[in-house]
């Protein structure tokens, strides 16, 4: 991986960046608060990398959760990834440890700049998507340690900086839209979202991926996406 693919997987990765550190101090913050040392929230950072998730293991931790109950609230939070997995499935073909770590990475703004973001040319797409996931995750960690360092020295209201997360999914809701230029996956993720929320309000997030990929898929014929 040579020094242009980095510098272009930075640039790329910049708005994930403005997004994960503070909204990755505010998951260290409240984490340290729940008694655990620093370096815990950096572990997590590192071996766990799911925002939602890590946010939801500090309620579960709080409130003395078993272990199934975690691993199942995890898994079901967590499921939407396969949604974003079968897709990548023609774009990721790396091999070994690089494959892997890409997997394990994918999360949902690198998902959306898989996607939207393109390599220059003479560039090894592997390698830059590989650059990106691992931007992604130094971007997190960094977040969560610096973020449980505050928590013990300091006392901290987070209280509001878990906005961080609607304000970033806005930017890249801009990039793909700069990148489609086609109003209608917008308007078909925006009915179904709203569908969603109004019938299935517990289980929101994955009727609206799930029928989403369903709509999109009867309809690709007539979606024409810029290239």
């Amino acid at each position: 991986m040579n020094a242009s693919t980095l510098k272009h997987a930075f640039k790329s990765s910049l708005p994930v960046m403005f997004g994960y550190v503070p909204l990755g101090m505010a998951f260290g913050v409240l984490f340290q608060n729940l008694g655990f040392a620093w370096y815990y929230a950096a572990a997590m950072g590192i071996f766990v990398f799911a925002g939602a998730a890590q946010f939801m293991a500090v309620g579960l931790l709080a409130a003395h959760a078993g272990l199934l109950e975690v691993a199942i609230a995890t898994l079901v939070l967590n499921s939407r990834h396969m949604f974003f997995g079968i897709s990548l499935l023609k774009r990721y073909h790396a091999k070994g440890f690089k494959k892997l770590y890409m997997i394990f990475g994918l999360t949902d703004e690198t998902y959306s700049l898989v996607t939207s973001a393109r390599s220059t040319p003479g560039e090894d797409d592997q390698n830059y998507y590989a650059a990106l996931t691992a931007m992604n995750h130094s971007y997190w960690v960094a977040g969560c340690t610096l973020g449980a360092l505050l928590g013990a020295a300091v006392e901290f209201d987070a209280r509001g900086m878990d906005f961080v997360l609607t304000a970033l999914f806005m930017v890249l809701l801009i990039e793909q839209w700069k990148q489609i230029k086609n109003p209608v996956p917008f308007i078909i993720a925006l009915a179904c979202g709203l569908f969603s929320i109004w019938f299935f309000a517990e289980q929101m997030l994955l009727v609206a991926i799930g029928l989403s990929i369903t709509v999109l898929f009867a309809a690709k014929s007539k979606i024409e996406v810029a290239k």
